[in-house]
């Protein structure tokens, strides 16, 4: 499945430019409003899940954040942001890799992830993904998910989704992580399309 998914998304990224992508956000206000409310500090370590060639990085480098990780299936995603970045590309880590079967091998103060869940599927890849979320995030750490809402888009880039609210993400993280907070957004495509989504916070309980 891993390679499956990852040769799908090489192909994604190899026939759009990132500003043709439906997810595409010049500057990504909703996630960047809520890692500044989880009050975590510059040199506290972020991971952004499915990144690619998300702006995120480049705004939290421009705010001063000093331990950013982006992860994300696709090479060549990964390759778009660090040549954007150009010199700047060196002050974060980048990992390809799949979430599902990725092994952290450090811990978060926060995990970011806009549209990455929501292809999940499967329940056994939201179990692997919740595992991963075990593993990296600190205690009292943050979680920040945002996915595709109960009344969202069932498919994107031509793959079924899952859509959520805050208590069917809450179900798969598990009693050990609190919501703290939940918003939806209605997201514009660059082709004009509106999409629903829903964010939800989540505190790992210390």
């Amino acid at each position: 499945m891993t390679i499956a998914r990852q040769a799908h998304w090489e192909h994604i990224y190899e026939t759009k430019a990132d500003r043709e992508v439906s997810w595409f956000e010049e500057r990504p206000a909703v996630s960047l409003d809520l890692i500044h409310a989880a009050g975590i500090g510059l040199s506290d370590p972020i991971i952004d899940i499915g990144g690619g060639a998300s702006r995120l990085v480049d705004a939290l480098l421009d705010e001063g954040f000093a331990s950013i990780t982006v992860l994300d299936l696709s090479e060549k995603a990964l390759a778009t942001a660090r040549a954007r970045l150009r010199s700047k590309s060196g002050q974060a880590a980048w990992i390809a890799a799949d979430v599902t079967t990725w092994e952290p091998s450090e811990t978060y103060a926060l995990w970011h992830d806009r549209a990455a869940f929501h292809f999940l599927t499967e329940a056994s890849d939201r179990r692997a993904y919740a595992e991963r979320v075990a593993k990296a995030v600190r205690p009292a750490g943050h979680v920040v998910i945002g996915t595709f809402a109960l009344d969202g888009p069932e498919r994107c880039s031509g793959l079924p989704v899952q859509r959520h609210d805050a208590a069917s993400i809450g179900a798969v993280f598990g009693a050990g992580f609190a919501l703290y907070d939940s918003r939806r957004y209605d997201h514009v495509t660059p082709s004009g399309v509106t999409q629903h989504f829903q964010f939800s916070c989540f505190r790992r309980k210390p």
